[in-house]
């Protein structure tokens, strides 16, 4: 039987981070003057714990294969941009906008896919996911395109499309990560014998 410590981290910290960028999206939306150097550090933060984590949960092998099998490229794109963010945080809110935009909306679509393959496997709540991947990747291509330049606009818009990634992160573990006590391996080992023929 194998472990479920791993896949238990990663779906609960996933969780937890999910839920702190819609704390931090909702904070931004409330706030649009809030501090960028502040912003830049907590954000920076939030994603090296967001991509440690999703490298957890990838070499996991939760039960369905669903929630997880895009985060190997995804969660270390996701520490190298919270590294680049947390250094740099006042000088970089047009990086910031693009590359988290461009973050998103690609999550957003690797997301919708997951949501039909869930559909296909049986998990009811599919429409869910979808519904949420569409959402984000709608916020993070306008958060790319940056239609309106004004300083509290954008700050809004990027505490929208936190919120949205948050919203998505949290659907996506509860719907699609399943944690069985007792999963057997994917491989069973056996030993064959031949009998010799005298």
């Amino acid at each position: 039987m194998r472990s479920v410590w791993s896949m238990k981290t990663a779906k609960i910290g996933c969780i937890v981070l999910s839920a702190a960028l819609c704390v931090l999206g909702v904070l931004l939306m409330a706030i649009p003057e809030f501090s960028l150097s502040l912003l830049g550090i907590i954000g920076g933060v939030l994603l090296i714990l967001l991509g440690a984590v999703r490298l957890v949960g990838y070499f996991s092998k939760d039960l369905y294969r669903l929630a997880f099998q895009y985060d190997l490229a995804s969660g270390i794109l996701l520490v190298v941009l919270g590294i680049i963010i947390a250094l740099r945080p006042a000088s970089l809110m047009t990086f910031l906008c693009i590359a988290l935009g461009f973050f998103i909306l690609t999550d957003g679509l690797f997301k919708l896919q997951i949501s039909l393959e869930a559909r296909r496997f049986g998990v009811t709540t599919w429409w869910v996911t979808l519904a949420l991947a569409l959402l984000a990747a709608v916020c993070g291509l306008s958060l790319m395109l940056r239609p309106a330049e004004g300083s509290r606009v954008l700050m809004a818009l990027l505490g929208l499309t936190l919120l949205s990634e948050g919203i998505l992160g949290i659907s996506t573990m509860v719907t699609a990560v399943k944690i069985i006590k007792h999963q057997q391996p994917d491989v069973i080992d056996v030993t064959c014998y031949r009998e010799r023929e005298d």
